[in-house]
């Protein structure tokens, strides 16, 4: 008990010390000196004046969807003695792995940089800013000659480095035994079971409500969307993230989704905020990152080629390029297992007081990093408010699917989760497709790194999406995968070969993703 009570008390501590140095911080400070001019405000109950006056004005709320939003990224308690290291993954192999994949990554990107001798920044000369600056609103026009980039790493390459992975202090034991995992992820990590997943997905059941189910059957839309959308418009008039989050694990309404989205990550935009990405784009103009051109050659080959995003290119290198100069992003580094790369100045290999972050928001993108933002080009489409939904969906959820940790929502348990799923409750087909050679984690893996932009139609992504929001976690996008394998399962059952399975799972435009969760979840698996 009185463990649980300190952990809480750090909890406090922390979260009102970050909350310091918001400007919600400050407006609130502004707010409580202007009401003391107040006549209602009496010196001698001061304190409950002042907080009636937060209640009654907005601002009580609003703290609290801010303390909200910080409990839902903020780590799990840990023991008090625990080294800093441990906020960042307990667990001392997940580290090691992850530091030797960093040193990976940063060797294919400085031999690139030799290469073609392109140094990491320099400074754009005054006409190439003009020139930038002009054409700000339509770079997707510009071609510049790309042949000689290639992405620093692909999914599959970092794919190659879970398979790897084994935890030195675990035994394997006899490989006869019947826990024996025949998947590609080797490590002993705890995941859900069905039973689990239920529990944890409960407004998924068959007799609930959902948006993405009811409104393609032919039950009257009245009886359950029109009161969705009711409740959902008053959700937003109450201005309340928990609420949101709640309500959107039903779906989300088309109307009401893009402003629900905002409330549950708590993204308001205050002239500050357009200030603050104005800032970034001036950056942008000043200065020519490496990471530009990997931007670039990233958006070309993916969502420039893709039916329903190759219109907001425009959009994607704005938002790409204001991101990676966004040193606000670092502030996730405390929770998440990897590190930001370190540069140095010219002469100054080594010398700490010389280093700096690169690229400054600390992270490298990859081949398939544009679709992150593709989808939400359809909700927001003014940049500042778009950028700060992708930069906060980025440092809540997006990075686990790129780095190497232990945690429920990291990809490494999400592909055990997965393997777990098929091996366990489809094991004829599990085991057919690993005896001719297709293990299906070869084939969910980029779906689930991309968090399946690209490969689901928008509405239905974005269905998907309302989920991990609303449940705050990325656990639905194994359940999923290992759902869509069931629903292919026949045909699956008679290929030969990986690539004939690949054949088989190669569209996925066409699949309704709440049908599919909710008949694996709660009607063929028992």
């Amino acid at each position: 008990m009185l463990q649980e009570e300190s952990d809480l008390a750090l909890i406090i501590a922390q979260i009102v010390q970050k909350l310091k140095g918001s400007n919600l911080y400050a407006q609130l400070e502004r707010q409580a000196w202007a009401s003391l001019q107040r006549p209602e405000i009496k010196l001698e109950s001061l304190k409950e004046d002042i907080k009636e006056f937060f209640k009654i004005s907005g601002w009580e709320k609003k703290l609290q969807n801010a303390v909200y939003s910080e409990l839902s990224v903020f780590p799990l308690p840990s023991h008090p003695a625990a080294p800093p290291e441990h906020l960042k993954e307990p667990l001392v192999y997940m580290r090691k792995a992850q530091g030797s994949w960093e040193k990976r990554i940063l060797k294919s990107l400085n031999s690139m940089c030799t290469e073609l001798s392109i140094p990491l920044a320099r400074k754009r000369p005054v006409g190439e800013q003009k020139e930038l600056l002009n054409k700000w609103n339509e770079m997707g026009t510009d071609e510049p000659d790309l042949s000689l980039f290639r992405p620093v790493y692909a999914p599959k390459d970092f794919l190659e480095v879970l398979i790897n992975l084994r935890n030195p202090n675990y035994e394997n034991g006899d490989s006869h035994s019947f826990r024996t995992h025949l998947g590609l992820i080797q490590v002993p990590l705890k995941v859900k079971d069905i039973p689990e997943l239920k529990e944890f997905f409960v407004e998924l059941g068959l007799t609930a409500g959902q948006l993405g189910v009811d409104d393609s059957t032919q039950v009257p839309p009245e009886l359950f969307e029109n009161e969705h959308v009711r409740i959902g418009q008053k959700v937003l008039s109450e201005q309340d993230s928990a609420a949101a989050q709640q309500y959107i694990r039903q779906g989300s309404p088309t109307a009401l989704r893009a402003e629900l989205w905002a409330l549950i990550l708590n993204i308001s935009s205050q002239p500050e905020d357009i200030l603050y990405y104005e800032q970034l784009k001036t950056n942008v103009i000043q200065h020519d990152l490496l990471v530009d051109s990997l931007i670039y050659k990233d958006v070309k080959l993916t969502a420039s080629n893709d039916d329903y995003y190759f219109v907001f290119e425009d959009y994607l290198y704005q938002v790409l390029l204001c991101f990676s100069r966004d040193t606000s992003v670092l502030g996730h580094f405390a929770y998440s297992s990897a590190s930001p790369p370190k540069s140095y100045i010219r002469g100054k290999l080594g010398l700490e007081e010389y280093a700096v972050f690169y690229p400054p928001n600390g992270v490298i993108p990859f081949h398939g990093f544009s679709m992150y933002v593709a989808p939400l080009c359809f909700l927001y489409h003014e940049p500042s408010k778009l950028y700060q939904i992708f930069r906060e969906m980025y440092v809540r959820f997006f990075f686990r699917l790129h780095s190497i940790s232990s945690h429920p929502s990291g990809i490494v348990s999400l592909c055990l989760l997965f393997e777990t799923l098929l091996q366990t409750y489809l094991p004829q087909l599990f085991y057919h497709l690993r005896e001719i050679g297709a293990q299906p984690l070869r084939i969910s893996f980029k779906w689930m790194v991309r968090a399946f932009s690209g490969y689901l139609a928008t509405d239905q992504l974005l269905l998907l999406w309302d989920r991990i929001l609303g449940y705050n976690s990325l656990e639905i996008l194994a359940v999923l995968a290992a759902a869509v394998f069931a629903f292919r399962a026949v045909n699956l059952m008679e290929v030969t070969s990986l690539a004939a399975a690949e054949a088989v799972l190669a569209d996925l435009s066409t699949l309704k993703v709440m049908p599919l969760l909710q008949i694996f979840l709660f009607a063929t698996v028992t």
